[in-house]
């Protein structure tokens, strides 16, 4: 999670469902039946196995065709003088939030939130540039980012204000990419789960971009999944300030026994990974072509 002074959203009462916070907004249903039919009581592990490999067969599919719509627009771009240094426009920042001595949330099993937004975001990554997209990290290694630019001989107390400024910073020396940063989620009631994205208030179009990822996690990964985007407030630091295209995905809820198992299987993280990439490249493909 990311958020405010100490990178954390707080949520002072109110409803993690979503009616007066919107940060947890979505269905108060058992995790246990409430997480696309895996999971379900009583489900043979085999068959799950199956199901989540054929899935991933699907959005690999669904993937090629944006990949070639996209391919196609990276060819006229090559040929185009006015292309940008390093021979592409087209480019994500992904921020894997946390790192270091902040772990972010975590599951009941000690899964740590920064290890899964890691592990994720490289796949991420991989799925994009292998797409002939240009991905810049903020962080490849389980590090903060106080120091990155050395601007203080002594960070005690500030590590994470300028942990969350250095990653605006890198976002902001790329003024023409996308912003993706790669969040989990937690709360105190166990029974909530699902993916859900943030947008940056600053730009129209992260809007379309959020609207994009959640709808095709919805499809292909999550269909019981009935959260709706959301529009970053000040909590949210870095889409709060953000000038460019930005969102900010909250993957799933560690707190969820459930669903933290299903984010520590790496045939499920593809998928995810897989329908993020797949929302990314289909808005990038949208806004070239428009």
């Amino acid at each position: 999670m990311e958020g405010g002074n100490d990178g954390r959203f707080h949520v002072e009462g109110g409803d993690p469902a979503g009616v007066s916070v919107g940060k947890r907004a979505g269905s108060q249903a058992d995790p246990a039946v409430n997480f696309s039919g895996r999971g379900k009581r009583g489900k043979n592990a085999a068959a799950s196995a199956v199901l989540r490999y054929f899935l991933i067969a699907v959005l690999s599919a669904i993937l090629c065709f944006s990949l070639g719509r996209l391919a196609i627009l990276l060819g006229e771009w090559g040929r185009d003088a006015d292309a940008a240094p390093g021979g592409s426009r087209v480019l994500v920042v992904i921020d894997a939030g946390h790192g270091g001595e902040d772990g972010g949330a975590s599951g009941a099993d000690g899964t740590l939130e920064k290890d899964i937004n890691l592990e994720l975001s490289r796949s991420i990554r991989d799925i994009l540039s292998a797409s002939g997209v240009g991905v810049i990290m903020t962080r490849n290694d389980d590090r903060l980012l106080y120091d990155a630019y050395g601007d203080l001989s002594d960070y005690k107390g500030k590590k994470k204000v300028y942990d969350l400024r250095n990653r605006l910073r890198i976002a902001e020396e790329h003024p023409d990419a996308v912003l993706l940063s790669i969040h989990m989620n937690a709360f105190s009631g166990k029974q909530y789960s699902g993916l859900q994205v943030y947008y940056s208030p600053n730009d129209a179009s992260s809007s379309t971009l959020a609207g994009l990822v959640q709808s095709t996690v919805r499809r292909y990964v999550q269909p019981d999944n009935d959260r709706e985007t959301k529009r970053a407030g000040s909590s949210i630091y870095l889409l709060n300030r953000l000038k460019s295209p930005g969102i900010l995905v909250e993957c799933g809820f560690l707190s969820n026994v459930v669903e933290c198992q299903h984010l520590n299987d790496p045939a499920y993280r593809q998928s995810l990974a897989l329908a993020i990439a797949s929302g990314v490249m289909e808005f990038l493909a949208g806004t070239e072509q428009s």
